[in-house]
């Protein structure tokens, strides 16, 4: 019941700080604050237990699952399961949760209920989508996502917030009804094979087509998870989306609803479509190169914090996609490692962002500077996550990127790999002119604002921790993945072979 439970508590806990902010706004905060960190512990324990074991689980087998018939007549199950990379990703939604809830507790005066139930059912969502083997309930999970930050950016974001709103809507919601189009393309196409409806998982990975409709299916599914990436040039509605969103909702969107894309590719297109995968893994790769570059040439050439931090993602997520269309060990290992440290590192920004713009009104560059004799603790820690976002060597985002180029070169995508280094000497280009104009330099406007208090800085601490730990001892990690990392390989060759079979 235990998977019930990390979806029911969020969902749960959304409607009971909805009920009792009628009374007291401070009650429905500590209402999310206390289940998000339930959950987490929940989470941690059973990474505790099955991590010892993870060496057990390479013949495909589950850690925990729970599978119900739902609907019998269209073979929909309810069926969740968690494996060692949903595992990883459940642990980072309920930390950065934990993150998001604290950092709203001052931020947000109005509407405080509804928006703890948004920010809630938000987090069950994004937990449905890591657990869910039912690409019927995996659907129902995607969409559950969508329409909480919708409201999160419209009523609580900022200056063009029903723009941003509406333009983060169109793009995923169009995107989300093409891959569903694929999904029942291939539940249609496995029941003209076999007869049976189903939408389960390992039941479609053994479904036959022919190459050029395995190609169209894969696009539909790729295109779907490629826009909440986001890729280039699918990325358009991010910027404008961190830009309007509140502190809380760029962490989420950040941290948790771009892994979610990452996450569909690795868990479903390359295992359901090898081959057809395969065809497309240079122009995947391409695109990925570029997102690499464009994002961190477009980051240094902001003026906005929020908009310089919000095409970092960019850039980050491609080193993400370069290393999942690899797909050998070292670089899923680094695609994993980059997921859970831009999850960390640019979270982290984004709540520095929100804390210097609640102090001094304004997120424009030009209109700072001089900060860090003022604030040296917030100036200090971010200094620390901007090293962190540029790969400095020690942290997190380094191990990532670095088994990602190394994995793409011995792959044999030699150009590639040079090309995505060039992207790294980039990103050093603009964290660099993030602290520099924001924190150094003359005080020319006479700023005197108050530091990171004592609330502020424990959110700060476990972050830097988890990003020096995963710099300097990732092995932990690694070996909760290898597992689920083996067992997707095999379905991946398993499918190819039966798919060069029957041709």
């Amino acid at each position: 019941m235990i998977l019930l439970w990390l979806i029911g508590i969020p969902l749960a806990a959304g409607i009971l700080a909805w009920m009792f902010a009628r009374w007291s706004d401070l009650a429905a905060r500590w209402i999310s604050l206390l289940s998000t960190i339930l959950c987490f512990a929940l989470s941690l324990g059973l990474w505790r237990r099955y991590a010892g074991e993870a060496h057990l689980l390479s013949n495909g087998k589950w850690f925990i699952e729970v599978n119900a018939i739902w609907i019998p007549q269209l073979g929909i199950h309810f069926h969740l399961a968690m494996d060692g990379l949903s595992l990883l990703m459940v642990a980072l939604t309920f930390l950065l949760g934990i993150m998001s809830v604290l950092t709203s507790w001052r931020e947000i005066k109005q509407g405080v209920g509804f928006f703890h139930l948004n920010l809630m059912w938000i987090l069950a969502g994004i937990v449905g989508v890591f657990l869910a083997v039912d690409l019927f309930l995996f659907y129902f999970a995607w969409e559950l996502m969508l329409v909480p930050m919708y409201f999160l950016i419209a009523v609580w974001g900022h200056e063009r917030r029903t723009y941003a709103a509406v333009k983060f809507f169109i793009f995923t919601q169009a995107c989300g009804l093409l891959m569903l189009i694929s999904i029942l393309a291939l539940y249609l196409i496995h029941h003209s094979e076999t007869g049976v409806y189903t939408f389960e998982y390992k039941d479609l990975l053994g479904t036959s087509m022919a190459p050029h409709t395995a190609f169209l299916i894969m696009l539909g599914f790729f295109i779907g998870f490629a826009v909440k990436l986001p890729m280039f040039p699918l990325h358009p509605w991010l910027p404008d989306a961190h830009t309007q969103a509140p502190t809380a909702g760029s962490v989420i969107l950040a941290g948790l609803l771009l892994k979610t894309g990452a996450y569909g590719l690795i868990r479903f297109v390359i295992p359901l479509f090898p081959q057809a995968s395969h065809q497309f893994a240079p122009v995947a790769m391409t695109l990925a190169v570029i997102g690499i570059i464009y994002g961190a040439v477009m980051a240094f050439a902001q003026t906005d914090l929020k908009r310089l931090v919000a095409y970092t993602s960019v850039s980050h997520l491609g080193f993400v996609l370069l290393g999942i269309y690899a797909w050998n060990d070292l670089a899923l290992q680094g695609a994993l490692i980059s997921m859970i440290c831009h999850g960390i590192s640019t979270g982290s920004l984004f709540m520095l962002v929100g804390q210097l713009q609640e102090r001094t009104h304004t997120r424009e560059m030009g209109k700072l500077g001089g900060l860090w004799a003022t604030i040296p603790r917030m100036s200090g820690v971010a200094m620390f996550f901007a090293m962190g976002s540029m790969g400095l060597p020690g942290l997190g985002d380094f191990v990532g990127e670095f088994l990602v180029l190394l994995g793409t070169y011995k792959a044999g995508f030699t150009g590639w790999a040079i090309a995505a280094t060039i992207g790294v000497l980039f990103s050093t280009l603009y964290a660099l002119r993030f602290i520099q104009r924001a924190y150094h330099g003359p005080n020319t406007n006479h700023w005197s604002i108050p530091d990171l208090a004592a609330r502020e800085v424990i959110i700060y601490v476990p972050m830097m921790a988890i990003l020096l730990w995963l710099g300097l001892y990732p092995q932990l990690v690694l070996r909760t993945f290898q597992p689920a990392m083996r067992n997707l390989q095999r379905s991946a060759s398993n499918r190819q072979s039966f798919e060069a079979a029957n041709r």
